[in-house]
């Protein structure tokens, strides 16, 4: 069983999700696949130890744009900051 995200990687255990983390706790974004911003997002969520992905998370161009009140990791960081 993996206890990281870097161990489940090396097994090849894609649906990983670390333990003790909730969807609740993770804001999606509305930052597009494959854009720095996503990216910096997703970098962010491992940085903290959160789950990488939400539900909620823009998955294409057709998806539009995530609620208001749902802002990313990084872009409620760099509003803080």
């Amino acid at each position: 069983m993996s206890r990281s995200v870097l161990e489940a990687i090396k097994h090849g255990d894609w649906n990983f999700e670390p333990s003790g983390q909730q969807v609740v706790n993770l804001k999606a974004t509305a930052a597009l696949p494959g854009t720095t911003e996503k990216l910096d997002v997703l970098a962010e969520r491992l940085k903290l130890g959160l789950p990488l992905w939400h539900p909620s998370d823009r998955r294409s161009y057709d998806d539009g744009v995530v609620n208001d009140s749902q802002d990313d990791v990084a872009g409620s960081k760099k509003a803080a900051g």
